[in-house]
């Protein structure tokens, strides 16, 4: 019977030393793995009842094999407490909030209650630690507090004199359970003693695999070697007691003991050098495993790994629609779409198995599972033995459709639909105007492009996510997909007053988008850029708007000396010049949403193509004079600098002369250098 329960909370608390023996399934005695055999050593750090790596085995806690059994938890008695480096620091705010004699905290009966009626929990215990900070005695007994410091990373002294482990867990085991509440700790989960470690918890096996090499002998994890040393100077420290070893000599050990612990935990601990290999690599112990791009959270937990994807670098291309994206060859042909095999489609099949160049098949998958791989050899015997219920695996082709990514995905439309244009050389080809929603730009990114499945799949993504009908930003309900740049200014070009074009220039403007029938010219014998740009849009078009090109308050409309006032009527562009407003959102807008997103799709197509046609021809670019500062400007700069220079030179003689007034806590030459200072950072 499934009980449906819903979760109210998690609470994080610290293992206390019971429950580690608890969910131990062995006590850890043996600083070594395997013996002579190559089987686990009872009592070893492959263990096992920790789990089983090695196929033949089962698991001596749970039965089960490598593939059931997940692994189980084992303990190493520590014959001396060490601290746990990580809470190194939360143990010296305890030292530092409690008294060194009764261990109460360092905050009187009376502010504890007043900070308790006006504060929440989470500020209780920030104002206490605060509080605590000021006391140099203690209001409960009186004792005088010595003043307790903090050596990364995990050394404490009391005045002059050390604390080992041991004073420091008697001193944080003596906190009321009611002192430590006011602390923002819960003593029935976290007790701050279990913060100094007497017991060392031990990883599965499964955590921490070793590895066969190609001599045969066994390579073990990092955290086995580290676990190791912990184990040999953990017995040496004990051999050493009980022999009755001179005292300075059990705590060298000790110390070691801690070092090999701190390490085990966070190999990058400050402070402390980090164990290393024979070769002198630092050995990756559990914090390296959890933090950064490559721990387990980022890289395995957040990280995503799938098939049939490819990534590379992105390129622009102009003559590609906003709906395609350019595939390398290399890529088209080591992606595969899967095609089912049907009486309907069986010749056709067929003769694509056959095919020996691009597109070809590259596996034929039978309908008992089994995969073939298509060759020279196996390609005839392949296409007779084809039968309904195959799957061939088809290259990648013109017209597919994939899915385009580029990191990061902020937005739905950082993901959208494509379909595919096989091209040559190496890198993804984009079309300019479908940089935005992707936040690209072509100085070295990358992105994804995945080929979907499955039939549901493929729909889904062209219905869904089509480029064409993201035009719209879901965001700001703007147009995202449009002219920019160099396509505004060609546009710009195109439909000014002056613009106009011969039959042999206006036919290959035309032809450019696709448009093969000339209409009559409208100047003489010549073609205006209006009159062209009106073939782009549909017949029964009609828009009118006053453009930023137009400079005066109340704009003359059609008598706008700036080209400003735009008027289409059935199609035709009447009057003014098309420019970042009309390109980027009127026109666009408008098209999608009397037309739809395919009629918008042709039209930023075609506009984007013959504006960049008009740009190259006409030419748009700066000469060094564009650089040049005005001569009224070089003026004001000169006289800002001659300015600045006498200021500098008064100051210079009021401390020749010493009249020069003396900052506070600066000496006369640190006031004139830092006068000087000001004077220039004003011009």
């Amino acid at each position: 019977m499934v009980v449906d329960k819903v979760i109210d909370k998690i609470k994080f608390s610290v293992f206390s030393p019971d429950m580690i023996r608890k969910i131990s399934a062995a006590k850890i005695t043996v600083p070594d793995t395997y013996n002579e055999d190559g089987y686990p050593i009872d009592g070893g750090l492959v263990d096992q009842r920790l789990g089983v790596i090695d196929p033949g085995l089962r698991c001596k806690t749970c039965g089960g094999k490598i593939r059931s059994c997940s692994g189980h938890f084992g303990h190493i008695e520590l014959v001396r407490p060490v601290i746990h480096p990580e809470f190194a620091r939360f143990i010296f705010v305890l030292l530092n909030a409690t008294c060194q004699s009764c261990h109460r905290v360092l905050v009187s009966k009376k502010q504890i209650d007043d900070f308790k009626a006006a504060l929440t929990k989470e500020e209780l215990a920030e104002q206490m630690i605060a509080t605590t900070k000021k006391v140099s005695k203690c209001p409960h007994c009186g004792a005088r507090q010595q003043p307790v410091k903090f050596e990364k990373p995990t050394t404490f002294y009391l005045g002059e004199k050390m604390l080992l482990p041991t004073d420091v867990r008697d001193a944080l085991a003596a906190i009321p359970d009611d002192d430590l509440r006011l602390l923002g700790v819960d003593p029935e989960y976290s007790r701050p003693e279990w913060m100094v470690l007497t017991v060392l918890l031990v990883p599965p096996v499964t955590v921490r695999p070793s590895i066969t090499l190609e001599t045969g002998e066994r390579s073990e994890d990092d955290l086995t070697h580290k676990l190791v040393d912990v184990m040999r100077i953990n017995q040496r420290l004990e051999a050493n007691i009980n022999a009755g070893a001179p005292q300075l000599i059990i705590e060298d050990l000790w110390e070691l003991l801690q070092y090999h612990v701190t390490t085990y935990f966070n190999n990058e601990t400050a402070g402390i050098p980090p164990a290393r290999h024979r070769s002198g690599r630092p050995l990756k112990t559990l914090s390296q495993r959890l933090k950064g791009k490559e721990g387990r959270f980022r890289y395995n937990l957040s990280g995503k790994r799938v098939n049939f994807s490819a990534r590379t670098v992105i390129s622009p291309d102009p003559n590609i629609s906003i709906n395609e994206v350019g595939v390398p060859l290399e890529i088209a042909q080591e992606l595969t779409v899967p095609i089912k095999v049907s009486e309907w489609n069986l010749e056709e099949c067929r003769k694509m198995v056959l095919r020996t160049e691009y597109p070809v098949v590259n596996y034929v998958i039978r309908p008992d599972g089994k995969r073939k791989k298509v060759t020279d050899k196996s390609r005839e015997e392949l296409a007779n033995t084809l039968e309904p219920g195959c799957v061939l695996e088809r290259q990648l082709q013109d017209g597919d459709i994939v899915l385009f990514n580029r990191q990061p995905s902020l937005h739905r439309i950082s993901i959208m639909c494509h379909t595919v244009k096989v091209l040559p050389n190496k890198s993804f080809r984009l079309n300019l105007a479908v940089c935005p929603p992707y936040n690209a730009d072509f100085d070295g990114d990358e992105m994804n492009l995945h080929v979907p499945q499955t039939e549901e799949a493929r729909v889904e993504a062209e219905m869904l996510m089509k480029v064409q009908d993201q035009i719209i930003s879901p965001r700001h309900g703007r147009a995202i997909i449009k002219g920019h740049e160099d396509h505004v200014s060609g546009i710009y070009f195109l439909t000014r007053k002056d613009a106009e074009f011969d039959k042999a220039e206006a036919c290959k403007i035309l032809s450019i988008a696709g448009i093969y029938e000339l209409p009559k010219p409208d100047r003489g014998d010549k073609y205006s850029g209006r009159l062209l740009f009106s073939q782009l849009l549909p017949k029964d078009f009609n828009l009118t708007y006053v453009s930023k090109l137009c400079r005066e308050k109340v704009c003359k409309k059609e008598k706008c000396e700036y080209d400003g006032y735009v008027v289409i009527k059935d199609g035709k562009l009447i009057s003014g010049a098309i420019e970042n407003k009309g390109f980027g959102s009127e026109l666009i807008e408008k098209l999608v949403r009397d037309y739809g997103s395919d009629v918008a799709r042709q039209f930023i197509d075609n506009a984007t193509r013959i504006a960049l046609y008009v740009i190259s021809k006409r030419g748009f670019s700066v000469d060094l004079t564009n650089y040049t500062i005005p001569e009224e400007g070089r003026r004001q700069i000169d006289e800002i600098v001659e300015n600045a220079k006498r200021e500098v030179d008064s100051l210079v003689t009021q401390y020749k002369n010493k009249t020069l007034e003396r900052l506070p806590g600066r000496t006369l030459r640190e006031t004139l250098e830092e006068r000087i200072m000001m004077a220039l950072s004003k011009a």
